[in-house]
């Protein structure tokens, strides 16, 4: 919920952003305002603004500041730097407050003619928002190699999955499709898999289906009317929800939500169009839809749907048509679409209708840091990841002789992932990044972090090191993949 200031308004922090954010900002309030919402808006700055400034993440202590005193938070687009510079601050913004669940609606639209129209295409992306690749932490582990970890928590695929079924009971739908690809990733992907057949069970009203997220995207172009919400990991659930805007005309349409326990940041999905900047010639939908979801969230449920109503019958009629469906320069001016919203407050459509809402209930889920407590676990080895211009016969030769004496012993050795050492006769191109895993002598029963560093110590006196992953066993079960052709 929001706070409200002593005259009974909502106080909410409102960020322009960059580029063509401030005029889809001022769209959305106007429209709200004349619906008859009381609110007070904070204005506070993010995004490009604030890297020019120096500050490298993008969003400065007054903003945050804000932020945690309103709750709720209405954002333009922010500019983030591609491939170099700072990190995205719309991302450390989600981060920084823990919204960590984006809802992507996309549904069709009157008077927006598609390949897809007359489909009925509505459903719902409920994506991941703060783990995965986009926990952000990369490293170079050797001049020609990049690593990005995907961490995948326990407790994050629980409160996403959770929040997909409450937003599905919230709207009225009666089914949720997991997109994952845990045929290939079982222990990342497959969590979240394996976390929504635990959950689903609690929900006995809605159909529960998983889906591999490769044939996720075929279908969403083949016959996407099957869907109502899908639910995903971060990255997955990035490009699949750019998909389906596509479907029903574009980013212009796409609104979404970055929902959190505490704080609900709402925004366009689109990017901050610079070229367009001032021209009065972008398409508002996005963010205006962004402000529907938002009224919804502190429930100004009447505002909202008199919002949404008033949308549909401007699209309906026909007298405005935005630059983004049919070119800047005969699209309606930004202003012009706005106004035209405004006049039709009051105003439903015979045709199009708005789903009757339910307040949406945010999962609880245990605080407690460890939330998964196995009831055994052991240590039966450790990957050390070394950095090597040698063959991997050459390398693999030489760690044996350098492992004899110690707890462990090479067990094989892989290269991007397949196994290169003993040599299984394949053919791999080799770059000098090598897997080398070492596992404890004769089945022992647990390998003590001082017999690791041992072996480290004396590999080390050889080769570069990048670092090392401990090979766990959980309750019995192994806690770590094998390579391709390791036994």
């Amino acid at each position: 919920m929001s706070f409200t200031t002593k005259d009974g308004k909502k106080l909410i922090t409102v960020i322009p952003g960059d580029g063509i954010g401030p005029e889809v900002v001022n769209s959305a309030k106007q429209i709200i305002e004349a619906a008859g919402v009381k609110i007070e808006w904070e204005e506070r700055e993010a995004g490009a603004s604030v890297f020019k400034k120096g500050l490298q993440s993008g969003v400065p202590q007054e903003t945050i500041d804000s932020i945690s005193k309103t709750r709720v938070v209405l954002k333009g687009p922010l500019e983030t730097p591609v491939g170099f510079g700072e990190k995205s601050a719309n991302v450390t913004l989600r981060k920084l407050f823990e919204t960590y669940g984006n809802i992507r609606p996309v549904r069709e639209l009157p008077g927006v003619i598609t390949p897809y129209s007359g489909r009925g295409i509505d459903l719902v992306v409920v994506r991941e928002n703060v783990e995965d690749l986009y926990a952000g932490i990369e490293h170079m582990q050797t001049p020609g190699v990049a690593q990005c970890l995907k961490i995948i928590s326990k407790k994050g695929c629980e409160k996403i999955v959770r929040l997909a079924f409450e937003f599905a009971l919230s709207e009225g739908r009666k089914k949720v499709h997991c997109a994952t690809k845990s045929n290939i990733m079982k222990f990342t992907e497959g969590y979240l898999k394996k976390t929504f057949e635990e959950v689903a069970k609690e929900y006995p009203d809605i159909e529960a289906n998983h889906i591999i997220i490769d044939n996720c995207a075929h279908q969403l172009v083949k016959k996407p009317e099957q869907f109502d919400v899908i639910v995903t990991t971060n990255m997955n659930g990035d490009i699949i929800s750019d998909l389906t805007s596509a479907l029903i005309g574009g980013l212009g349409f796409a609104p979404s939500a970055n929902l959190g326990t505490d704080v609900a940041i709402f925004e366009a999905v689109h990017g901050s169009a610079p070229k367009y900047a001032g021209l009065n010639v972008i398409n508002p939908t996005a963010l205006i839809s962004s402000a529907v979801l938002m009224l919804r969230h502190f429930q100004e449920i009447e505002a909202a749907q008199m919002i949404e109503h008033a949308l549909l019958v401007t699209l309906e009629e026909g007298k405005v048509k935005t630059g983004d469906v049919v070119g800047y320069d005969k699209g309606t001016p930004t202003t012009k679409y706005t106004e035209e919203i405004i006049k039709n407050l009051g105003r439903k459509s015979s045709k199009w209708q708005v789903r009757d809402y339910k307040p949406l209930i945010m999962p609880k889920v245990s605080e407690d840091i460890a939330l998964v407590k196995p009831t055994s676990r052991r240590t039966v080895g450790a990957d050390i990841f070394i950095e090597s211009s040698l063959s991997p016969l050459e390398l693999g030769k030489s760690l044996e002789s350098i492992a004899e004496g110690t707890a462990l012993k090479l067990k094989m050795i892989s290269n991007r992932g397949t196994k290169v050492y003993p040599p299984t006769g394949a053919i791999t191109d080799c770059i000098d990044h090598y897997r080398c895993r070492f596992i404890l002598l004769n089945g022992g029963n647990d390998l003590t972090d001082a017999q690791i560093l041992e072996l480290l110590n004396k590999v080390l006196q050889k080769y570069k090191w990048m670092h090392i992953e401990k090979l766990q066993e959980f309750d019995g079960q192994l806690g770590y993949t094998k390579a391709q052709g390791e036994d």
